[in-house]
C-alpha cells in the first residue's frame, strides 16, 4: 500500500486550491484532514474508489496515484463549476483515470459502482444504504457523519461492509460542511437542520432537536432564539478553557430531545438545551447564554457541563459508536451514534 504522505509530494496542492484559471476555491478541506481520511481509507493499487466532494480537485489526484494505473476514481460535486474545473485541471495534469460528474453524492453513483472504496469530504444526513449497497463486500467507506440530529455535530466514521451491512470500526475528529441538495453559497450558515434564522439586525439562527415538537411557523425555535438573543443572562463557565470537540461529543451522546445549537453572535457556535419557553447555551468562548437566571434551561446545561467533567472529558475517539436503522421516504440508512 503506498503511503499518501509520499503520494503528496508528487501533487502540486495549491495548482488546485488556487488555479490561475478558476481562482482560489472556498470549497476545500485542509489538507491534513485530507492525507488522515485517505489514509484511514487504505486504497490499494488497482482499486474503484468513489469520492463525494470534488471540491478543488486535490483530493481526487491524490486518489488517483494511490488506485494507480490500473485503478479508477469517481468523483461527485452538486457544484457544477468545481465539477468542470476539477475535470480540465486533472486533464490538463494527464490523469486519466479519474471522472468528475455532476451529482448528489447522498445517492451514491451506480453506474460505476460496485466500490472497493468510498469517501467523503461532506456530511450527509445519515449513513445511506445506497453508499453500503454500492461498496464491495470487505469494502470500506471513511465518512463524516452526523451524531445528533442539530448541525456540526460530526465525527469521521470508518466502516467496514461485511455481507451487506456496516460495522463502524473507529471514530476520530472532524466534519466536513454538510452535503445540500444544491450548491452551498453562505458558507457561514448550517446547511441543514436550521429551524429558524434572522437577517436582521444582525445573522443568527437556531437549530432544535425537538423540531417535530414545533408548530409550522416554528414557534418554539423563533422563540428560543429571540429568548437568548434579547435581554439575555450571561456568565463566564467556571470551568477550563472549553475543549470544543469533546463538549458536543459529549452534548450529542446524551440524546435529550432537548438539545440545542445556535448562533448568535457572529462565529461563535453554541450548544445547549431549549424548550419552547426557556433555553440556555454554552458559546464556543465559554460564555454561558440564558434566557434568565433562574431559567430551568440554565440549570439543565449546568448538570450536562458537570457531568462532562466527571467524565473527564472525553476524545470522540474514546466513545463506543453504534449504527440505528432509519428508514423513511427518500432517506434510508443508518444513523450513528455515541455512548460514552
Amino acid at each position: 500500500m503506498i503511503a499518501v504522505a509520499d503520494v503528496a509530494q508528487t501533487i502540486p496542492e495549491r495548482h488546485y486550491t488556487h488555479h490561475e484559471g478558476r481562482g482560489t476555491t472556498p470549497h476545500r478541506s485542509n489538507p491534513k484532514a485530507i492525507h488522515r481520511e485517505l489514509t484511514t481509507l487504505e486504497v490499494q493499487p488497482g482499486m474503484n474508489v468513489a469520492e463525494f466532494g470534488t471540491g478543488s480537485g486535490y483530493s481526487g489526484a491524490l486518489l488517483a496515484q494511490l488506485v494507480g494505473p490500473t485503478g479508477t476514481v469517481t468523483s461527485l460535486d452538486i457544484d457544477t463549476y468545481l465539477v468542470k474545473w476539477a475535470n480540465l485541471i486533472h486533464h490538463e495534469r494527464g490523469i486519466d483515470n479519474v471522472r468528475c460528474h455532476v451529482a448528489d453524492g447522498n445517492a451514491g453513483f451506480p453506474e460505476r459502482a460496485p466500490y472497493d472504496r468510498l469517501v467523503a469530504w461532506c456530511t450527509p444526513p445519515l449513513l445511506s444504504k445506497a453508499w453500503v449497497d454500492q461498496v464491495i463486500d470487505g469494502g470500506l467507506i471513511v465518512a463524516p457523519l452526523p451524531i445528533a440530529a442539530v448541525p456540526n455535530m460530526t465525527v469521521v466514521a470508518k466502516i467496514r461492509i461485511q455481507g451487506g451491512e456496516p460495522t463502524v470500526e473507529q471514530v476520530f475528529t472532524g466534519g466536513y460542511i454538510e452535503a445540500t441538495a444544491s450548491p452551498k453559497t453562505d458558507l457561514d450558515l448550517p446547511g441543514r437542520w436550521v429551524d429558524w434564522e434572522n437577517h436582521i439586525p444582525s445573522p443568527s439562527w437556531i437549530s432544535i432537536a425537538w423540531r417535530e415538537q414545533d408548530d409550522r411557523l416554528h414557534t418554539g425555535a423563533r422563540t428560543a432564539l429571540g429568548r437568548l438573543l434579547k435581554d439575555a443572562h450571561t456568565e463566564p463557565y467556571s470551568g477550563e478553557e472549553v475543549d470544543w470537540p469533546s463538549w458536543r461529543t459529549f452534548a450529542a451522546s446524551l440524546a435529550n430531545p432537548q438539545l440545542t445549537m445556535a448562533g448568535i453572535n457572529p462565529d461563535l457556535w453554541a450548544i445547549g438545551h431549549s424548550t419552547p419557553t426557556t433555553a440556555a447555551v454554552l458559546q464556543q468562548d465559554g460564555t454561558i447564554v440564558a434566557d434568565a437566571a433562574d431559567s430551568p434551561s440554565l440549570a439543565v446545561l449546568r448538570d450536562w457541563l458537570n457531568a462532562w467533567e466527571n467524565a473527564g472529558r472525553p476524545a470522540p475517539e474514546t466513545y463506543t459508536p453504534s449504527l440505528v436503522s432509519h428508514d423513511e421516504p427518500g432517506l434510508t440508512g443508518w444513523n450513528l451514534r455515541l455512548t460514552v
